[in-house]
């Protein structure tokens, strides 16, 4: 059971404002002293990360296309255990799904498997009284949807305000509140600057969620939405947790077992087969390589160096993990550090942009998909980590580079040199390559055996050349393979979410277990 008073913030569609809406929230609670969670719905990380800098603790997503419907609320009541207020931020208009399945990825759909109430922003700048029709219309589409009430963004002036509330009233939904067309400045860091703010506890990003929340703490009425929020009644739901089923929490945890806290024959949900169909129907999770769901103590494939992950961590040995990020967090989800952890690793974080070499006894590299692209000229110029970081691929130590950090492997890119790991050139385009992906194994990697199958997110805009290597990491229809296998080293575009696949923590740790001989 979870009882955690939450809201869920959405829009009629993007551009409404439920992203200032959603920092100033979490700032402004958190400034009264409530322990406050931020969560985003959707593949974007960098939302979350803000949503985190506000909160005071890991922002994270949820993402019923990246995790699987089944994998929501277990997430949700782990990252919000202990908070006083849980607030999540939707994705575009509160029915929409990019992928088409608004009956399972929409916000309503979350909003609906969190039993949360929903709070609509909505953008007054050119509405009068039709305000009500468009709020009661999105109230009776869905008669399974708790809309709560609304916040009136970029109104007017005070009699435009009235003449707002009192339509709202008519139709018997609440306001809590209102702001003035300049009271949500954009004032947080270009979003090409992606988490780096976040990460690097940017001063600047930090002044920018507190202005959020004064205009926040001025203008909506708080306690009664914190009412609003302490009526939703309790999750009959088991938190997700990072430990194997059936696992010890330190020690030797069996690898290849599911941390979703919920399935019955320790796998993930679903059990994914080679052609990308669930093999009992539910949600992505479990690679298997053959199409049947591993129970707890089967293995998850042979890893870099001839290692079985379903062999237990030596007492007292606890390899250390290097996860690229800085003094606020890494640019992986938050599930990644705990399942490395979980499964016997000692994580110590690493700038990329700030420091010259790998903590002291790195055996394993792991550099998450929330890096940007645009800090190619920092990521070059830092030339003895790359150095560092291209000799521990050449020993064989296991190395896993997701979206940008895929770059930061090549030989160069943009013509500024990188690590050198990959035989391979990066160049930045115009618009984004930006969309989810059901991916296969195409050979035995770090991250999965062949022919496992994977649902991950792709955004970015420099490509390289070649796309893959001599061992391509993925391929999926309509595209050709992508990513590269070497030695020890898997790097992608494609981000998967660890939580799904906890498999790939356990395949980690034991390769990062083998000495550098066997797997160079």
């Amino acid at each position: 059971m979870t009882v955690v008073p939450r809201v869920v913030l959405s829009a009629p569609s993007s551009g409404h404002g439920t992203g200032a809406l959603s920092l100033g929230l979490l700032a402004a609670l958190a400034d009264r002293g409530l322990d406050v969670a931020g969560f985003k719905i959707g593949p974007d990380q960098v939302d979350a990360a803000y949503l985190g800098l506000a909160a005071g603790r890991p922002g994270r997503v949820l993402d019923p296309r990246l995790v699987g419907p089944e994998l929501i609320a277990p997430l949700f009541a782990h990252g919000a255990s202990g908070a006083g207020f849980a607030l999540v931020q939707g994705t575009m208009g509160l029915y929409d799904s990019i992928s088409g399945h608004p009956e399972t990825e929409s916000t309503a759909a979350v909003a609906t498997a969190l039993r949360s109430p929903v709070v609509l922003v909505v953008d007054v700048a050119a509405m009068g009284q039709s305000v009500a029709a468009l709020v009661h219309g999105f109230r009776a589409y869905d008669e399974q949807l708790w809309l709560g009430g609304v916040i009136l963004n970029r109104v007017a002036s005070p009699r435009h305000e009235a003449m707002l509330r009192e339509a709202l009233d008519d139709v018997g939904v609440p306001v809590y509140g209102a702001l003035r067309r300049h009271e949500l400045p954009p004032v947080l860091p270009a979003r090409r600057h992606g988490m780096v703010p976040v990460v690097q506890r940017d001063p600047e990003a930090e002044r920018a969620v507190r202005r959020l929340g004064e205009a926040v703490t001025a203008t909506v009425d708080l306690d009664r939405l914190l009412a609003l929020a302490g009526s939703a009644p309790e999750l009959t739901v088991t938190p997700w947790s990072p430990q194997p089923t059936g696992a010890a929490p330190a020690g030797a945890p069996p690898a290849g077992a599911t941390s979703n806290g919920a399935a019955s024959n320790g796998a993930a949900p679903g059990g994914m087969t080679p052609d990308g169909a669930a093999s009992n129907g539910a949600a992505p999770g479990g690679m298997t390589p053959d199409g049947a769901a591993p129970t707890a103590a089967a293995d998850t494939g042979t890893v870099p160096g001839g290692t079985t992950p379903g062999r237990a961590v030596p007492a007292g040995e606890r390899p250390v993990v290097a996860l690229a990020g800085g003094p606020g967090g890494s640019y992986s989800h938050p599930e990644t550090a705990e399942l490395l952890r979980a499964a016997g690793a000692e994580v110590v974080i690493v700038d990329p942009l700030r420091d010259e070499a790998l903590p002291a006894g790195t055996r394993a590299l792991v550099v998450g998909g929330g890096l940007p692209e645009a800090y190619a000229e920092r990521l070059s110029a830092n030339r003895r980590l790359c150095i560092a970081v291209a000799e521990l691929a050449r020993t064989g130590r296991p190395v896993i580079a997701e979206g940008a950090g895929l770059l930061w492997l090549a030989r160069e890119l943009d013509g500024l040199p990188m690590c050198g790991v990959l035989d391979a050139v990066g160049a930045s385009r115009d618009g984004l390559v930006i969309g989810y992906r059901a991916a296969t194994a195409r050979a035995d990697s770090v991250v999965a055996p062949a022919g496992a199958t994977v649902v991950g997110h792709k955004q970015h805009a420099a490509v390289l050349t070649p796309r893959a290597g001599e061992r391509a990491a993925w391929s999926w229809e309509g595209g050709a393979p992508e990513g590269f296998v070497w030695r020890g080293v898997y790097a992608s575009q494609l981000v998967p979410h660890w939580a799904a696949y906890p498999e790939i923590a356990a395949r980690l740790v034991a390769a990062a277990l083998v000495p550098a001989e066997a797997t160079a």
